[in-house]
């Protein structure tokens, strides 16, 4: 089985990863770590995971806090958070 996961790498070493369940309307992020701290890898490793939804017309459920809170420090990617059925 594939692993559904967005991952960060640093000098060839995988240093965090974003995991998500695919929904037939969105992605689910569940959990997200950082390997490496201090760097800020978890910022830009978030940031490049909404970036990449929103070029792909995606949507996603913030089931994960970690990215929940860095939506809510970065309102421009509300749009990304799909309705509630």
């Amino acid at each position: 089985m594939a692993e559904h996961r967005y991952e960060i790498v640093v000098d060839g070493e995988v240093a965090g990863f974003a995991e998500y369940r695919v929904r037939p309307d969105a992605l689910a992020f569940t959990h997200t770590e950082v390997l490496v701290e201090g760097r800020g890898l978890g910022t830009r490793l978030v940031k490049g995971v909404l970036d990449d939804v929103r070029a792909s017309g995606g949507m996603i459920v913030p089931l994960c806090p970690f990215i929940a809170a860095y939506i809510k420090r970065h309102p421009e990617y509300e749009d990304l958070i799909a309705p509630r059925p």
